[in-house]
C-alpha cells in the first residue's frame, strides 16, 4: 500500500502530525494521503501517562477544542508539592521554593488515552486512515538507504516462527515520508538513531519508569482538580531519584503513581514494590482509603531533555515526540511537547511534498529551533542532570535558583554522560531490601496488578523479548546483580526458576505491559524489545 505519509504510532505526537498534515493540505487544496498505524488493539490501548495536560499545543492545533468536546474537563484548582521526609511525615513546599516549571494551575487533569481517542476521531474526520492492531516491525529503505516506509508484523506464527493455519503476512506501507512516533524507547526509533547516527555528540538518553494505578474512591473523599506531587521517601532510602503523584480526576477517580529514575544503583531495588510501599504514606493513603483499585499500568519515560535529544530528521522521515525524547521532565509533562513536535514535523514534511520532493531529510531542525518547544526545552535543560548529580534537595534547590531567579543569567549546560544501564552496582555493595508484604487494601502483588492492566498476548507466537546471549542472565547477571530483571520489571515477566536442580532464566512474555524497562536497564544491554503480534499487550481504558 502506498501513501504520501505514513505515521507510526497513534499517540499525541503521531495523531497531531496527522491532523496538521491534513489541515495544511486542506488549506492549500492539495490532495494528500496519510495513514497512522498503531500496535494497540484500539487507539489509546497502550497510552499511559499521569496526566497533567498543558493545552498550549492543542490551542494551536484545534483552537475551538472546548466546543469540539475535547476530554479536558477537570482543571487543576489545588496544586501541592511535598517532600516526604520518612514513611509518616511530609513537608509541603510553597511556590518560591520549588521550580516554577512545576506549577500546574491552569492545566487539566486528563486521561491521555481518552485525549488520544479524541484526536484520532479528529484525524479520521480530516481524512486520515487510522489502522489500530498493526504494529510496524521493520523500517523499509530504498536503494539509496533512504527510509521509504515500514512493514507491519506478520500474524499467525508459532513460537518457533513457523506459519500457523491462520497465518497472514505483514503489509509493506510505502511512503514518500515516514514519521515515527512510537513513544519512549521506540523499537524502530532506536534502530533509526543507530542507522543515521542521530545521537552523535549527544549525552545518552535517560529514562524513568512510571507506574500508575487508577482508583475509584468514595464521593466524600473526592476533590476534582486536586494535584499532589512528592519527592523523597521511599526512594530516598536507597539514594534513588524520582517522584510520586496523586491526581483527582472526574467520576470519583484518582490516579496515583511513582516515577523511578532508571539510573538507580541498588540492584535490590524494585520499582513496583517501592510504589506499593509509597501508597501507605499518610499523604496518599488518606485519599485512597475506602477506594477500589480499577486499573494498573507502567511505561518508560524519556527524560534526558534537550541534551539527549537526537537529530530528529533523516532521509525519508522524522523522529518525533517521546520516540526522540521531547518530554520536559522539569514540568513532568510531555503531551504538549509531543504534540508540538508532531505539528512541526507535519509542517516540515508538507514543505517538502509541496516541492514534489521524496525521501529527502525534511527541514524539521530549522522549525524546531524557531519554536517555543525549543525555547521551553532549552530553559529547563539542566533539570535532570542537577537532580541526578546532586540529589533531590541540592539538585532541586539549584533548579529552583536557576528557573525562578537566574534564568536570564544561567548560561552553562550541565551534562549527565553515564547511561542508565551502566549505573547498576554489584550486589556486594548493597544490602537486600525487605519490602513489606502487600495487604490487599492499599498494596498488591504483581499478578493481580497485571490482571488489571488487561494485558493479553497470543501465547503461541515468537517471544518478543530477544536475548543476544541466552546464557548471560545465569552465567553473569545472577552472581553479579541477582539478575535484576526479576525486580526492575513491573509485570513479573522475568524469573529465575529451578529445573532438575539447575537454575534457568524464564521469560513470561504474555505478562509484558510494553513498558520497555528491560530494553533500557539490562546492565549488559542483552534484552531487545521487539513488536509482538498486533493487538497484544495492555488494554488501558482511561489511563
Amino acid at each position: 500500500m502506498a501513501f504520501d505519509v505514513v505515521i507510526v504510532g497513534a499517540g499525541p505526537a503521531g495523531l497531531s502530525a496527522a491532523c496538521r498534515l491534513k489541515q495544511l493540505a486542506s488549506d492549500q487544496n492539495q490532495p494528500l494521503t496519510v495513514c497512522v498505524v498503531e500496535k494497540g488493539a484500539e487507539v489509546g490501548a497502550h497510552i499511559l501517562s499521569g496526566a497533567i495536560f498543558e493545552h498550549r499545543a492543542l490551542d494551536e492545533l484545534f483552537p475551538d477544542w472546548e466546543r469540539m468536546d475535547a476530554p479536558l474537563h477537570v482543571a487543576v484548582n489545588d496544586d501541592q508539592f511535598c517532600y516526604l521526609t520518612n514513611q509518616y511525615n511530609a513537608v509541603t513546599l510553597e511556590a518560591p521554593f520549588i521550580p516554577s516549571s512545576l506549577e500546574n494551575i491552569g492545566n487539566f487533569v486528563v486521561s491521555l488515552g481518552n485525549v488520544c481517542r479524541w484526536l484520532a476521531q479528529q484525524a479520521e474526520q480530516l481524512g486520515v486512515e487510522v489502522f489500530p492492531g498493526f504494529p510496524a516491525c521493520e523500517v523499509l529503505y530504498d536503494d539509496k538507504q533512504r527510509v521509504c516506509g515500514v512493514a507491519t508484523q506478520d500474524m499467525g506464527r508459532d513460537k518457533a516462527g513457523n506459519p500457523k493455519a491462520e497465518f497472514a503476512a505483514g503489509i509493506e506501507l510505502h511512503a514518500k515520508y515516514t514519521i515515527f512516533a512510537e513513544g519512549a524507547r521506540g523499537h524502530l526509533g532506536k534502530q533509526l538513531i543507530k542507522e543515521f547516527h542521530l545521537d552523535s555528540g549527544k549525552q545518552p538518553q535517560h529514562y524513568a519508569l512510571g507506574i500508575k494505578e487508577l482508583w475509584e474512591i468514595p464521593a466524600d473523599n473526592h476533590h476534582p482538580g486536586k494535584v499532589i506531587h512528592g519527592v523523597g521517601w521511599p526512594l530516598s532510602n536507597t539514594h534513588s531519584h524520582g517522584g510520586s503523584f496523586l491526581y483527582h480526576l472526574d467520576n470519583q477517580q484518582v490516579a496515583v503513581g511513582l516515577i523511578v529514575d532508571l539510573n538507580y544503583h541498588n540492584p535490590y531495588l524494585s520499582p513496583f514494590d517501592e510504589f506499593q510501599q509509597m501508597k501507605h504514606h499518610p499523604l496518599f493513603a488518606q485519599h485512597l482509603q475506602g477506594g477500589t483499585r480499577i486499573a494498573y499500568g507502567a511505561r518508560a519515560i524519556a527524560k534526558g531533555g534537550l541534551s539527549s535529544l537526537p537529530r530528529q530528521q533523516f532521509p525519508g522521515g522524522v523522529l518525533i515526540g517521546c520516540d526522540a525524547g521531547t518530554l520536559n521532565m522539569a514540568k513532568i509533562k510531555g503531551s504538549h511537547t509531543a504534540m508540538k513536535s508532531g505539528m512541526l514535523a507535519a509542517e516540515a514534511v508538507f514543505d517538502e511534498l509541496i516541492l514534489a520532493h521524496e525521501q529527502t531529510a525534511p527541514p524539521y531542525d530549522r522549525k524546531f529551533k524557531d519554536s517555543w518547544l525549543y525555547e521551553e526545552l532549552h530553559d529547563t535543560r539542566n533539570f535532570g542532570a542537577e537532580i541526578h548529580k546532586f540529589g533531590n534537595v541540592i539538585g532541586g534547590a539549584m533548579a529552583t535558583l536557576e528557573q525562578n531567579w537566574l534564568s536570564k543569567y544561567w548560561r552553562w549546560t550541565m551534562k549527565d554522560d553515564e547511561p542508565d544501564h551502566a549505573c547498576l552496582d554489584p550486589l556486594s555493595r548493597h544490602q537486600p531490601i525487605d519490602y513489606p508484604k502487600p495487604d490487599g487494601v492499599l498494596s498488591f502483588d504483581k499478578a493481580s496488578s497485571v490482571y488489571l492492566s488487561g494485558t493479553q498476548h497470543e501465547e503461541n507466537q515468537p517471544c518478543h523479548l530477544k536475548l543476544a546471549d541466552p546464557t548471560l542472565p545465569i552465567t553473569q547477571h545472577l552472581s553479579q546483580y541477582g539478575e535484576p530483571s526479576q525486580r526492575y520489571c513491573p509485570a513479573g515477566v522475568y524469573e529465575i526458576i529451578e529445573v532438575d536442580g539447575e537454575k534457568q532464566f524464564q521469560i513470561n512474555a504474555a505478562n509484558c505491559v510494553h513498558c520497555k524497562t528491560c530494553d533500557i536497564k539490562d546492565p549488559s544491554q542483552n534484552i531487545t524489545w521487539v513488536t509482538p503480534e498486533g493487538g497484544g499487550g495492555p488494554s488501558y481504558p482511561n489511563m
